[in-house]
């Protein structure tokens, strides 16, 4: 693999880093996961995931059941989901079903630690105070501080399933809402921001040229959070790195440069 790029955005705080390809920087996302992993469970004896669906995380979960897989006390990590299509837990589209698929049927975490989005209920409001008390339950009222969240960003500058113009914009107690979307399923559940900022680290998973433009736009002090809903991260606790391809990075300017050597 080629170096890593770290590019800065307009504000020092902004860490952005820059691999050649989605599997460069799939590398580098589950190498810090891993080191974030084994810092959380030394201390705390146990370790918080958020997993995040759709394409960009699949070669990330493989490299994580395979490469990576020893490096990571299974026995320790509980796994959650920022969000879900209200799809079963089979079908195609299901955020669980991939994560499954490419991760959980691989790695030897306890199944009472694995904690997906509830689909099988009568209503996704249902579900989404289901998944609350899920969440809090596990973490208590205050949080909930995922050790590591993934996220990822598509073009419209959504994120969990967060759409510009969404009402969970507007939340400031609730953790899980009901959401929907303008592509297929449309019925979603997801995080809302104030849940989502409580994580230590969170990583957002960026690739594509398509992505550039809400790169540009969520990496900026001035986004409205309303027409790109990433920009909220900004008022993450913890740290917030975006791992990007080359491609999703082409609209960035930065002012310094500095090569990480990975492999």
């Amino acid at each position: 693999m080629g170096g890593l790029e770290i590019m800065p955005g307009r504000s020092s705080d902004i860490d952005v880093r820059v691999a050649g390809d989605l599997h460069a920087l799939s590398v580098a996302a589950a190498e810090a996961m891993v080191q974030v992993i084994a810092a959380a469970a030394g201390e705390a004896g146990t370790c918080s995931l958020a997993l995040s669906g759709g394409g960009t995380p699949r070669e990330l979960y493989r490299l994580l059941a395979s490469r990576f897989r020893e490096q990571i006390p299974w026995e320790r990590v509980h796994i959650f989901w920022g969000d879900e299509r209200y799809v079963p837990h089979d079908h195609p589209d299901s955020n669980y079903g991939m994560a499954r698929d490419t991760l959980l049927d691989h790695v030897p975490c306890p199944k009472a630690n694995i904690h997906p989005m509830p689909t099988h209920v009568p209503t996704p409001e249902a579900a989404a105070g289901d998944y609350e008390r899920t969440l809090k339950d596990h973490f208590g009222n205050d949080g909930p501080p995922f050790d590591v969240n993934l996220l990822g960003l598509g073009a419209d500058g959504h994120t969990a399933s967060i759409f510009p113009g969404s009402p969970a914009l507007r939340e400031r107690t609730r953790w899980v809402m009901s959401a929907q979307s303008n592509a297929a399923p449309v019925s979603r559940l997801t995080l809302t921001l104030p849940a989502l900022i409580q994580s230590a680290n969170i990583f957002v998973l960026v690739a594509g040229a398509n992505k550039a433009s809400a790169l540009k736009q969520a990496v900026s002090a001035s986004a409205d959070v309303n027409a790109c809903p990433a920009a909220g991260l900004r008022d993450a606790r913890g740290r917030v790195i975006w791992f990007v391809d080359r491609e999703a990075a082409s609209e960035l300017a930065t002012s310094r440069r500095d090569d990480v050597r990975g492999e």
